[in-house]
């Protein structure tokens, strides 16, 4: 695979407005992509959240989520690393659970898929809309890709990702109007922390209503 800079990405910085994340992008301080799906989740999701909280009580379910998001930080890290030809060593007991599941995602997603990136961690935005930051922007089986690294505690089911495939169909739109490029697949790269590897590609019919999906979220979320 090749770094190739076809673009300028902005850089970003984030603040929260009324406890809720934005990025603050040359003059406009947008709300990011995350921060409209919670506000636009809907209520079964909402009570299916609240539900597993009470089920797993406050404390636990605290713990396994900020352990989930520290893995996921390792995780990314050292994918960015390998992208970027540079080592990276973590012999905490997390970062070594974080190194192979990274090693999963190298070896079955990305080595003879990912052709071609033109940016790491890049800051997205819809002017006036929102923004928010992808992981890999590239070619991804010969198709210009917006691509996304997830860690999870259990397997999941296509029905389970809606939020992931909104998220990418967002960073498209984005792309596609600030750079007038054509990015018309998504793709998610998952391990498992039993290292257990999934693949799901969006494209085609099924990512086009996603972005018009997201852009119904979208709509209500300035509503509210």
């Amino acid at each position: 695979m090749k770094f190739h800079k076809l673009y300028e990405y902005p850089t970003s910085s984030r603040s929260l407005i009324n406890n809720a994340r934005h990025y603050d992008v040359g003059e406009e301080k947008l709300p990011s992509v995350t921060t409209i799906l919670s506000a636009t989740q809907s209520e079964e999701k909402k009570a299916s959240l609240a539900a597993w909280r009470e089920r797993m009580g406050t404390e636990n379910a605290t713990r396994i989520v900020d352990q989930a998001a520290n893995r996921g930080t390792a995780m990314h890290t050292i994918l960015e690393r390998y992208l970027l030809g540079q080592g990276y060593l973590d012999l905490t007991e997390l970062g070594q659970n974080a190194q192979t599941m990274a090693e999963q995602i190298i070896n079955k997603g990305i080595n003879n898929r990912l052709s071609e990136f033109w940016g790491l961690e890049v800051t997205l935005y819809y002017p006036g809309l929102y923004a928010g930051a992808t992981d890999v922007v590239g070619i991804y089986d010969n198709a210009e890709s917006i691509v996304d690294f997830k860690q999870s505690n259990k397997p999941k089911r296509r029905e389970w990702i809606e939020d992931y495939k909104l998220q990418l169909a967002a960073y498209a739109l984005a792309h596609n109007e600030v750079y007038g490029t054509s990015i018309n697949k998504g793709v998610n790269l998952i391990c498992t922390k039993d290292n257990y590897f999934q693949e799901f590609v969006f494209e085609g019919e099924e990512f086009r209503k996603a972005k018009f999906e997201w852009l119904r979220r979208v709509d209500e979320f300035y509503k509210l």
